[in-house]
């Protein structure tokens, strides 16, 4: 159920205070939604985007920044400017103590990998915080991800500045080097249970990513975009700059298998490899979705693209079993995800070309959108939310 732009609740959110409900008003000016498509047979649900300014490292911004909820003919239901020069990031709808929240990360400037601490936030139904999770052991989180799971924990992304010996290829032996961490937290008691650090698990030899050209600047050679949980309760872990998805054991941080990259595990078949991704996400038994970004900056292929991959565990092959590419072929340089919705049909958020769309199970798109010029958001989702409940 939509509603009119006067009954829009605006909400004041800082670097890391509460909440507070600010009188209603259209003067914060919410980031505008272009609607290009909007067919029929659409799953039901609102649109979850978080608006800043477009481009890698977060662009300057051209407006209000913030988690932004809308509905199927671009009308803003809630919205949420941020402050003090941040940005928000992954706004969705996840469960907590078996009940429905509004989460997202929020940080100065997302992408710019030494602008401070992320913040993860979780609203309740009546848009009031009720948990915040940052990193633990001096760590500072990074807004990449933030995904809660059954068990009450929540996974977070971390880029953490070592000095390391990059001579073996063609680097100093007294480098800086973005290093990618994750951490498993308890939210309840923000103790970490889980840590994991790339450095010895993951070589510098898997990167794709060039050293810089300054010895002061910092090699961000692996460059973690997104979390998720395979079907036997281990982690997948997307990495950018490898072009690689590494399972790890959940207890142990070993890594299981790779795939993709220069040291994959897997062999593929045809169409099935793919190039600095974003968003793994396990969708089945030996079954992935990835959103194929394909450019990084130079394209490895015309466009980005959604694909579904069958892993065959005991013939170590990845077999391409469906893809899904915009009408407009659209080459997304950063960014991007995607989403099973309740009816089969996949939503898609276009990362940097600001787009997201629905397409049908038989890859129709249905429904497509796009910010007005100067936004993008990293994310983009449908989800049902008490707003929608008729």
């Amino acid at each position: 159920m939509t509603r009119p732009l006067s009954l829009v609740v605006f909400l004041l959110l800082g670097l890391a205070g509460n909440p507070s409900v600010a009188p209603t008003t259209s003067s914060a000016n919410p980031p505008e939604v272009k609607v290009l498509q909007n067919s029929s047979g659409q799953a039901d649900g609102l649109i979850f985007i978080a608006p800043k300014g477009a481009g890698i490292g977060g662009g300057p911004q051209p407006g209000p920044v913030g988690p932004e909820i809308v509905d199927s003919s671009g009308r803003v239901i809630w919205f949420l400017p941020v402050t003090n020069g941040q940005v928000a990031a992954d706004f969705r709808v996840q469960s907590y103590r078996g009940k429905p929240v509004l989460t997202w990360a929020q940080q100065s400037n997302f992408g710019k990998l030494a602008e401070g601490e992320s913040v993860n936030y979780i609203a309740d139904e009546t848009y009031h915080v009720v948990a915040t999770v940052r990193a633990g052991n001096g760590l500072n989180a990074d807004a990449h991800e933030f995904l809660i799971t059954p068990q009450g924990t929540a996974f977070i992304t971390i880029y953490d500045l070592v000095t390391a010996d990059l001579s073996s290829v063609g680097g100093s032996k007294n480098a800086q080097v973005w290093e990618g961490s994750i951490q498993e937290i308890d939210i309840s008691t923000g103790k970490v249970i889980f840590e994991w650090h790339s450095l010895g698990k993951v070589g510098f030899e898997e990167s794709y990513w060039p050293l810089p050209d300054s010895a002061t600047t910092a090699w961000d050679y692996i460059h973690i975009n997104s979390i998720a949980l395979d079907d036997d309760g281990n982690v997948l872990l997307s990495a950018r700059h490898t072009s690689t998805i590494y399972k790890l054991d959940r207890h142990t941080g070993e890594v299981i298998w790779r795939l993709g990259g220069k040291k994959s595990d897997f062999r593929f078949g045809p169409e099935a490899n793919f190039s600095f991704q974003h968003n793994a996400i396990a969708v089945g038994h030996n079954t992935i979705r990835i959103f194929d970004n394909e450019v990084n900056p130079k394209p490895v292929l015309p466009y980005s693209r959604i694909i579904w991959l069958k892993l065959d565990s005991s013939e170590k092959s990845a077999t391409l079993i469906r893809s899904i590419a915009h009408p407009d072929y659209l080459s997304v340089l950063s960014q991007g995800s995607a989403q099973l919705l309740d009816n089969g049909d996949t939503f898609v958020g276009w990362g940097q070309t600001a787009h997201f769309s629905e397409f049908d199970s038989n890859g129709r798109m249905i429904f497509d959108a796009t910010l007005s010029k100067g936004y993008d958001t990293y994310r983009a989702y449908r989800f049902r939310w008490p707003t929608d409940r008729k």
